[in-house]
């Protein structure tokens, strides 16, 4: 992605809530994690939750980094971080790490917005950043996300009221990114096939992270991520002083060892 077009998409997040980045991802990816993901709901035997919101007829897997390749992937992809990282800022971490595959009879998601339980006036400046990759088609029909354009400018929606939205359609490679103060909800599913989705959240280098993921993700398991990866998951310090430990980084004390300056020492 071109500085331009990184840009654009940063400056369509701040105006209307939302943008879609059309062909973003690679087709081997996309297959790669839907092959990925059929592994893991076989093994794992996931099943629907019975609450409205995680959806009782949708099959969700939780922090997908712990499971292995292809997901460490996922949320340092040059197509989408760079997005994130201009609505938020460059010390961002992941939230959390989720597939959300809505099946056919599926009705509405409540709409709310994702930062709803976070007690802070609205507007504010973003501090949560998430985003939708498309593994299958996304359709008014088969549950594209309902978005409510400009609502990250409000206060907090209803939760579960009736409001005016768009379907955020896009093709297969696709990925939805919103501002985690938009209203919004996964669509109902009227089709006779599954909709799948990535759901690669982010938050604020200040914010605690949605997934707990210094003790979700096995050391050894972190210890193979890139460097912007151990950062991204909370390895990192924020502006040299938070999550440090006495003045070391947790990424050295993983690592065995590594350059650190403290916000004290510049």
């Amino acid at each position: 992605m071109d500085e331009a077009n990184r840009q654009a998409n940063i400056q369509a997040v701040r105006a209307r809530g939302y943008t879609i980045v059309e062909n973003a991802i690679e087709p081997g990816l996309i297959d790669a994690l839907n092959d990925a993901l059929a592994r893991l709901e076989r093994d794992l035997g996931a099943k629907p939750s019975a609450n409205s919101f995680e959806g009782r007829h949708t099959v969700r897997i939780y922090n997908l980094l712990a499971r292995g390749a292809p997901f460490d992937r996922v949320p340092v992809h040059a197509s989408v971080l760079p997005i994130i990282e201009g609505v938020l800022d460059p010390g961002c971490l992941i939230s959390s790490l989720s597939s959300i595959a809505i099946d056919p009879g599926e009705e509405a998601q409540p709409i709310h917005a994702d930062d709803m339980v976070i007690p802070l006036d609205k507007p504010h400046a973003p501090i949560v950043c998430n985003s939708m990759w498309a593994l299958t088609d996304f359709t008014a029909a088969n549950g594209a996300t309902r978005l409510v354009p400009g609502s990250h400018l409000k206060g907090n929606p209803d939760y579960g009221g009736a409001y005016d939205t768009i379907a955020g359609e896009m093709a297969t490679g696709s990925v939805l990114i919103w501002d985690g103060a938009l209203w919004h909800g996964g669509g109902a599913n009227r089709t006779a096939a599954r909709r799948t989705g990535i759901a690669m959240n982010y938050c604020a280098g200040y914010i605690r992270q949605q997934e707990n993921q210094q003790l979700g993700i096995p050391p050894e398991t972190v210890r193979g991520f890139s460097p912007r990866l151990q950062e991204l998951v909370g390895y990192g310090v924020y502006r040299g002083l938070i999550g440090h430990i006495d003045k070391d980084s947790p990424a050295s004390r993983l690592n065995g060892g590594g350059a650190f300056r403290s916000i004290w020492d510049r």
